[in-house]
């Protein structure tokens, strides 16, 4: 059916029967009168030739398709919001808003802590809003993104979305300074040997999945929902650890742990923020992406660490 058949409106009340399951509340949540909500669940179920909602008892319930659709009226609804929010210009320095962005905590600790230090800076109106990416983002991404302003997410874990280049980075791996098992180098032989610790989203880390078509399957003992947690995870124990140079760096001395390079082609990550196409045009995101994309590109470079040194004998 075309769109130009349809009240808009009845996405509203849609949206507020399915979530409130009671004509007088979802009535009272969009402005209308418990009979114009009665109508509107009339037209609803003669469009969708469902219930959509039923009495059990006391209580409302949600059909098959109510609870199939709660889900879509939901993301349609946060779409046309943002459709009909959008504006032709921005004014950073005047103006108030706030963008939501998901990310990892090794993108808010390395990214997003600059980030927010430049918009303030430049937009003391604006407000960051920074929220953990879900673990299914690779499920359902088009609503995922339809749900916020953008995701901070490496490339090779998502794609057929627009993105802007942030910035580099390199692997490395974490290993207990007292685990004497270990020499000054890594070998291939240690990381298939010793037990790991892993983010537990393992396409965030392609290095690891890189090691399958070398042979190697990690023994993964413990598994962890933080980038951050990985140094104390391995400090005392056998345990090895994955980990992005620029996050190791800025953790530095917080645990008792050496960083070693791979001893594999590890391939390296590459940064970007990914946002839903409804954005592309809107002066205000316009703007973030292009602030964003400025203070990746000024952030130091990830290079090698030196060799340590041999002391002389």
């Amino acid at each position: 059916m075309s769109l130009s058949g349809l009240d808009l409106n009845l996405v509203l009340s849609l949206r507020a029967l399915l979530e409130e399951r009671n004509v007088t509340r979802a009535g009272q949540r969009v402005g209308l009168s418990q009979p114009a909500m009665s109508a509107a669940l009339a037209r609803l179920r003669r469009h969708f030739d469902d219930d959509l909602i039923s009495r059990a008892g006391k209580q409302y319930e949600l059909t098959a398709l109510g609870r199939a659709l709660q889900d879509r009226t939901a993301t349609a609804c946060d779409l046309l919001e943002r459709v009909f929010t959008s504006r032709a210009d921005f004014a950073p320095g005047s103006e108030e808003h706030e963008f939501t962005l998901l990310t990892s905590d090794y993108a808010l600790s390395v990214f997003g802590a600059e980030l927010a230090q430049r918009v303030h800076a430049e937009a003391p109106g604006v407000r960051l809003r920074f929220q953990r990416t879900p673990g299914d983002v690779t499920e359902d991404t088009e609503t995922l993104l339809s749900t916020a302003d953008g995701l901070f997410m490496p490339h090779g874990v998502i794609s057929g979305f627009p993105a802007v280049e942030l910035f580099a980075d390199r692997w490395v791996f974490l290993v207990a300074e007292t685990n004497d098992e270990v020499g000054d180098q890594l070998t291939m032989d240690d990381l298939a040997r010793l037990p790991w610790v892993a983010y537990q989203r393992t396409y965030d880390a392609p290095a690891a999945r890189q090691l399958s078509m070398l042979g190697i399957e990690p023994h993964v003992e413990v598994s962890v929902d933080s980038f951050q947690a990985l140094p104390f995870l391995v400090a005392g124990t056998r345990r090895i650890a994955l980990v992005q140079q620029r996050l190791a760096e800025l953790l530095s001395g917080v645990a008792a742990v050496r960083r070693m390079e791979a001893p594999y082609g590890a391939v390296p990550l590459q940064e970007a923020l990914w946002w839903h196409p409804v954005h592309t045009h809107d002066a205000a995101h316009i703007w973030l992406r292009e602030t964003a994309a400025r203070v990746g590109a000024e952030l130091a470079p990830s290079e090698p660490r030196p060799p340590a040194a041999v002391p002389s004998s």
